[in-house]
């Protein structure tokens, strides 16, 4: 039972430019069109849960990205969109709340995504580990990953990887 963070940053350490835009996601070069452990990561995931403006993001791709079950926390939007009604479920919840939800239907390993979603769970101490993919490129400004903390949150690092193109991964699971 685990709630993983799986998510790239700038070097500066955002994760999208301040409205939101994350094109520049897209300017490493990958050739070889290597997915970074991205199918590996969502193997060990049961659920995902994310933030109203990510879910809203995701919306805009080409194609639902998705074969998990879909939790969006929002306490302004009321259901999901038609298509989606089989994947997403829309839940105004706080995230202790949710997670004890999820447990009852047997969704242990959470994938956690979104900027506030990720900042609200790391402040009730509930991220159990982070890949963080570093994208060489300094946005200058943006959303950040990471808010105000108001105490210290200890992680210790489990491995680096790099990869061509200049994309650095690394993994941290917090400490007990």
């Amino acid at each position: 039972m685990a709630n993983f963070v799986f998510i790239a940053t700038s070097i500066d350490g955002y994760i999208a430019k301040k409205d939101g835009d994350i094109s520049w996601l897209e300017s490493i070069s990958n050739p070889e069109k290597v997915d970074f452990g991205y199918a590996d990561f969502m193997e060990r995931i049961d659920a995902i849960v994310m933030g109203r403006h990510t879910f809203e993001k995701v919306m805009l791709f080409d194609a639902w990205p998705y074969a998990k079950n879909v939790f969006v926390l929002s306490s302004t939007l009321n259901h999901a969109p038609q298509k989606l009604l089989d994947k997403v479920e829309i839940i105004n919840a706080k995230p202790i709340e949710l997670i004890k939800h999820l447990r009852k239907l047997g969704m242990s390993n959470l994938y956690i995504d979104g900027g506030k979603t990720i900042h609200s769970f790391l402040k009730l101490k509930l991220i159990d580990e982070m890949i963080i993919s570093t994208l060489p490129v300094v946005l200058g400004d943006g959303i950040p990953l990471f808010g105000k903390q108001d105490y210290p949150i200890e992680f210790e690092h489990l491995e680096t990887i790099a990869y061509k193109g200049g994309l650095v991964q690394t993994r941290y699971r917090k400490i007990i």
